[in-house]
């Protein structure tokens, strides 16, 4: 972390008002390199996706160990490991093939140790509530001037800061 001194300048409730507010200071040349965008009262936001079964966390494990066995397969067959005449598309291909395999036995072995404690998959996301344009403290009038020139032209204003 630097030790420069910030100063907020604007908050929005949405990521994408403050995006275009920087946006807005980026078209009237203003020195970008001098502004940060805050995440305030950030809470962690679990969206439930679908149903776990057997045939999912089976799925879900085979996807998981299929990539990285295509990795390791390419990467013994372009560094000759095994044998040379083996292409390493067709290791990477093996590769895939084991992990997947690996990767579902994996995954139903887990799914059955959670004992349906966990019946679901989900994604998860950290979300901000609030957004804060901040901008070092030697250029903060310039910007609070142009962001004010921002809101004007668009008849709205962001939360007062």
């Amino acid at each position: 972390m630097n030790d420069r001194t910030d100063r907020p300048i604007a908050s929005y409730s949405t990521y994408a008002d403050a995006e275009r507010a920087v946006d807005y200071l980026s078209d009237q040349r203003f020195p970008v390199e001098k502004v940060a965008i805050v995440g305030h009262d950030v809470r962690l936001v679990e969206q439930v996706v679908g149903r776990m079964d057997y045939g999912t966390a089976a799925l879900h494990g085979a996807a998981a160990g299929a990539v990285p066995g295509a990795l390791i397969g390419w990467i013994f067959g372009l560094l000759n490991w095994l044998n040379p005449v083996v292409s390493g598309l067709l290791l990477a291909l093996y590769g895939l093939i084991f992990g997947a395999i690996v990767g579902a036995l994996l995954g139903l072995l887990t799914y059955a140790l959670q004992a349906g404690r966990r019946d679901f998959s989900s994604v998860s996301a950290m979300q901000p509530s609030r957004y804060e344009v901040v901008v070092e403290e030697d250029v903060a009038d310039e910007a609070a001037r142009l962001i004010a020139g921002l809101q004007g032209a668009r008849g709205s204003a962001p939360t007062a800061t």
